[in-house]
């Protein structure tokens, strides 16, 4: 294979960097929101009820974000196929920043009544909005500027950015959950939610730098752009839609970690907020070192084989990471919950921006990786929820939790399995059916 020229190169690292840059301050944003419901929501929007209901109804409020993100997927992901994907880039990073700036800005509900929780879901459904077209955007613009047998590593830095977004977010708080709590509740918990204006703006001066993808410009110079993607989707791909959207359940695991987890541990079990905390911020360093290793693997062996063994592995470890918690074990919380989100979740995070973009012809690919993921992503957003509700909130409610997650990884393994693997398709071809199997497009570097 020719080696990509200089040029080409540096545009295909600017992408990834705009795509890492941009997530990590996205979801940022987004898991800030996440850690407050799991600790403080519960008191300040909703202080009328007992302490079990409080909880579940600030977790609920999370769910919500989820509610929005298939419509924000269809609203963006026209916008992506139809008038590119930089625009689409810049437009959400600046729709999550001022929700987000605006979170922290709230009254609470003694002040305010029930305007405060209304104003709070609000805000939420416009944060929910913005990401449903975030990840799409920036890995159809990663995969699209790529090398072909690099594809799965350089779309990997959008979630390997989700990660860093994560650390961030962890981290902030720890600082914040350790204030007294009439700080914590009066003024504390807004700090984080206030730092994102400065986040946001860096991140726009990285976004809006970046080129348009030679593949979009080669549609608008032909004139092959779709007016109407979704249409074009739903008739000539809806089972690769559909497949996606079973494949994004895996995204179970990560809901559980991040907010069931937590609140389960500090609100259930009475253990200490941060050391758990810390939990999280181990795993996502560990999550950010091995992505790009695992997407390199992806390269030089295949999309499947990968994410099917990470969803397995979750399958096994989340029984043991809940029941680690269930038990106290401080030893055992830090080396599970590591190798669980750290390292073989990330085996599934490394490869579906690849993965799911190549199901996809370039006219309608942000439109159904967005679809198909945040339809996904929305029902294992609201899994926290349904799980501290069937299963109870007495300290051995961890096993149905277990159980339930583990179905979902199994479900998800069927729809891998049965894709088609994409790893040699050259990227002019992708999402062409009709296309025979090709030789392959160089080995991997």
């Amino acid at each position: 294979m020719v080696a990509q020229p200089g040029a080409d190169r540096a545009r295909s690292r600017k992408a990834a960097l705009a795509a890492w840059v941009g997530s990590a301050l996205e979801y940022y944003d987004f898991f800030i929101y996440g850690t407050a419901a799991a600790l403080v929501f519960g008191k300040i929007f909703f202080p009328a009820s007992d302490p079990a209901t409080g909880t579940l109804l600030a977790l609920s409020t999370f769910g919500v974000g989820y509610v929005s993100r298939p419509l924000g997927a269809v609203l963006l992901g026209h916008l992506g196929d139809r008038f590119g994907r930089k625009r689409v880039l810049v437009l959400t990073l600046l729709m999550m920043g001022v929700s987000t700036v605006l979170v922290g800005c709230l009254p609470s509900y003694q002040t305010a009544g029930v305007a405060a929780p209304v104003m709070l879901v609000a805000l939420r459904l416009l944060q929910g909005l913005s990401a449903g077209g975030e990840q799409a955007s920036a890995n159809s613009m990663s995969l699209e500027h790529a090398p072909e047998n690099r594809r799965a590593y350089y779309t990997s830095f959008t979630l390997s950015g989700t990660q860093a977004g994560q650390i961030v977010a962890t981290a902030v708080f720890l600082p914040v959950a350790a204030l007294p709590q009439d700080a914590l509740l009066s003024w504390g918990w807004r700090v984080p939610f206030w730092g994102s204006a400065l986040m946001v703006l860096v991140g726009y001066l990285v976004r809006r730098t970046v080129e348009e993808t030679p593949v979009f410009e080669q549609e608008v110079r032909t004139g092959e752009v779709t007016k109407l993607p979704l249409v074009v989707l739903l008739r000539e791909h809806w089972a690769d839609v559909l497949r996606v959207i079973v494949a994004a359940l895996i995204a179970s695991v990560s809901t559980i970690f991040t907010v069931y987890a937590l609140s389960y541990a500090v609100n259930t079990v009475g253990l200490s907020k941060t050391p758990m905390l810390w939990v999280g911020v181990l795993a996502n360093i560990a999550a950010v070192v091995s992505i790009p290793l695992w997407a390199k693997l992806a390269d030089r062996f295949g999309r499947k084989p990968l994410f099917v063994a990470g969803s397995l592995g979750c399958a096994v470890l989340i029984f043991a990471y809940l029941g680690a918690i269930a038990a106290g074990s401080w030893v055992l919380i830090f080396a599970v919950g590591v190798v669980l989100f750290g390292v073989i979740y990330t085996a599934t995070s490394a490869v579906w921006p690849a993965f799911y973009g190549e199901m996809f012809p370039a006219r309608v690919r942000l439109s159904g990786t967005a679809i198909g993921t945040q339809i996904g992503f929305a029902i294992s957003g609201f899994l926290p929820t349904v799980a501290a509700a069937v299963a109870g909130d007495g300290a051995g409610a961890w096993l149905g939790v277990s159980i339930f997650t583990a179905a979902l990884c199994l479900v998800n393994v069927i729809a891998v399995a049965t894709a088609r693997e994409t790893y040699r398709v050259p990227t002019a071809q992708l999402g062409l059916k009709e296309t025979a199997a090709p030789e392959p497009v160089g080995a991997a570097r």
